[in-house]
C-alpha cells in the first residue's frame, strides 16, 4: 500500500527557523545559537486582544497555518503528541497551591484547541479533526489525510505541531527539543497542476539504510531537493521534480 499526495503549499515555524527559506540552513544553525527557544511568532495577522490569550503551542501553529495560506474554506487535521500539556500543567499546579483558576487557561488546555481557535479567527466552518498517537502522530496525521482524500479529494489543511513537555514529565519524553509546527496544503496524488512537489509513503517492515527526520523533510521540500529513507514507521520519498 502506498499514501501518495500532492503538496500545493506549506510553512514551518520553530524558534531558530521561523520562515520556509530558513529550513535551508537546516542543520547547519546550532540549536545553541540564534532566537531563544521561548521566541514566539509576532502573529501580526491576529488582533492583539486575542493574540495575548493564545498559548505558545497555538501561536506557533497559527504562524505556519499563515504561512501555508490555506484556502478559505478547507477540511483540517490537527496532529499534535502532547497538545496543550504545559498549559494544562499549569492549571493542575494551580489546583494544588489553591489558586483560582484562569478562565481562558482552562477553556484553551483542551487537545484541540488549536484548531478551534483556527476555525473561529479565520472564519473556516468546513469539519476539522485532532490527532494523538505518539510518537507516530505526524505520520498518522497523513494517514487521516489520505482517508480523507479518498473521500473526498477536495484539498485539506495538515497541521503538525508540538513543544518540549514540561520538565515532570521528560524522564518520558525527549521529543521535541524544541517547539516545531508545520501545515501542509495536501491533494490528491494526480492533482499535481500546481503541486510544489510529490510525498509518497510506502509502510516498512525492516528498518532502511538511511534515516530521515522531520528537519531534513523540512530542509529538501524549502531547497525542492528530492529525498527518501525510513521516518516514524514509513518509508518516505519526497519528489519536488
Amino acid at each position: 500500500m502506498h499514501l501518495k499526495f500532492s503538496i500545493l503549499s506549506w510553512g514551518a515555524w520553530s524558534p531558530h527557523y521561523q520562515q520556509a527559506n530558513e529550513w535551508l540552513n537546516w542543520p547547519t544553525t546550532a540549536l545553541d545559537q540564534g532566537a531563544e527557544p521561548s521566541a514566539v511568532p509576532k502573529l501580526a495577522h491576529v488582533p492583539a486582544m486575542q493574540r495575548r490569550r493564545l498559548s505558545k503551542l497555538t501561536k506557533i501553529i497559527l504562524e505556519a497555518i499563515n504561512q501555508c495560506a490555506p484556502a478559505e474554506q478547507c477540511r483540517s487535521i490537527f496532529a499534535s503528541q502532547h497538545g496543550e500539556i504545559n498549559r494544562t500543567i499549569g492549571l493542575l499546579n494551580d489546583i494544588v497551591d489553591e489558586s483560582a483558576l484562569s478562565p481562558t487557561g482552562f477553556s484553551q488546555s483542551v487537545h484541540n484547541t488549536a484548531s478551534g481557535i483556527y476555525s473561529i479567527l479565520s472564519g473556516n466552518r468546513a469539519a476539522s479533526t485532532s490527532i494523538a498517537a505518539g510518537k507516530n502522530t505526524f505520520s498518522q496525521g497523513f494517514i487521516e489525510a489520505f482517508g480523507q482524500l479518498h473521500a473526498d479529494p477536495e484539498p485539506l489543511l495538515l497541521v503538525y505541531a508540538d513543544e518540549p513537555v514540561p520538565q515532570v514529565y521528560r524522564q518520558f519524553s525527549a521529543t521535541p527539543e524544541w517547539p516545531i509546527a508545520t501545515a501542509f496544503m495536501l491533494a490528491p496524488a494526480d492533482d499535481t497542476q500546481d503541486a510544489l512537489a510529490t510525498l509518497t509513503l510506502t509502510p516498512i517492515n525492516e528498518q532502511a539504510d538511511n534515516e530521515l527526520s522531520l528537519g531534513l523533510l523540512l530542509s529538501s521540500l524549502a531547497a525542492k531537493h528530492n529525498i527518501s529513507g525510513s521516518f516514524s514507521g514509513w518509508y518516505w520519498e519526497l519528489n519536488c521534480d
